[in-house]
């Protein structure tokens, strides 16, 4: 059994074929497709796909690139998704200090009112970080925040890792591992603790070798969970079992 923490079924990638997709999935032994929102218009998308396919559940937020036009109508509609049944969870959110396609102070403000609505519900809550480890941590040192926190893809530094590890925080590895120069994700990777582990595609993004360059979608899991095990001499089998029980509690699916 596998399970991919993070696909966006919604983006348009995926229009022309999505029942497929998710077939393929399924024949690939995948039994749970988290697909996270990115804006209101995906995660009332997201929420809908997940109605369809009884393996997707969906989470609802603003992704640091969208934080600037957030409108405060924009964020109480995407709060009440989480009242539906197959909503798991906040995000994705959090900041990037790479690209900057929105303002800093947008960002943090934003990601701040994300942390908020997931303590006050209990909820977990996806994070996407980019070049703003130092302020990632500012903001979670600073605040109340969930217990459940999972760094998606992550790429951060060897300090933020460390802190993510203290905090008990999940660390979500994506198909960057299987690339020749992720050299320090493979340390990442011999450290981590198994029970904080997560596999995710990030689809349609980040396709894993030997997939590099194509489309990439949930069923391609596989790959990734295939190299960590190279990494860490451990079956397929046991990794797979223990990173998907580590998702079904994270998100609270049985």
């Amino acid at each position: 059994m596998f399970v991919d923490t993070h696909c966006h079924l919604d983006f348009k990638d995926f229009d022309i074929d999505r029942d497929a997709v998710v077939k393929r999935a399924i024949e690939e032994k995948l039994k749970i497709i988290v697909n996270p929102g990115v804006d209101l218009d995906s995660s009332i998308k997201a929420l809908e796909i997940s109605k369809r396919f009884d393996c997707v559940y969906a989470t609802c937020g603003f992704h640091p690139h969208n934080a600037a036009g957030v409108k405060k109508d924009e964020f109480d509609r995407c709060t009440k998704l989480i009242e539906e049944k197959k909503v798991v969870g906040i995000g994705e959110t959090g900041l990037d200090f790479y690209y900057n396609h929105s303002d800093r102070i947008s960002q943090v403000e934003l990601f701040k009112r994300h942390i908020r609505l997931a303590a006050q519900k209990d909820l977990p809550i996806i994070v996407h970080q980019r070049n703003a480890e130092h302020e990632i941590i500012e903001v979670f040192e600073n605040m109340k925040h969930p217990s459940r926190v999972v760094f998606h893809c992550f790429s951060g530094d060897e300090k933020l890792f460390e802190w993510v590890i203290s905090k008990g925080f999940y660390i979500s590895f994506t198909g960057i591992l299987t690339f020749k120069n992720a050299r320090n994700l493979h340390l990442f990777a011999q450290k981590v603790p198994l029970e904080k582990v997560f596999f995710e595609t990030d689809a349609p993004f980040l396709a894993p070798v030997p997939f590099r360059g194509k489309r990439n979608e949930p069923g391609f899991v596989r790959f990734i969970i295939e190299k960590f095990s190279n990494i860490r001499k451990i079956s397929v089998d046991e990794l797979a079992e223990i990173s998907s029980e580590n998702a079904m509690k994270f998100f609270g699916i049985k």
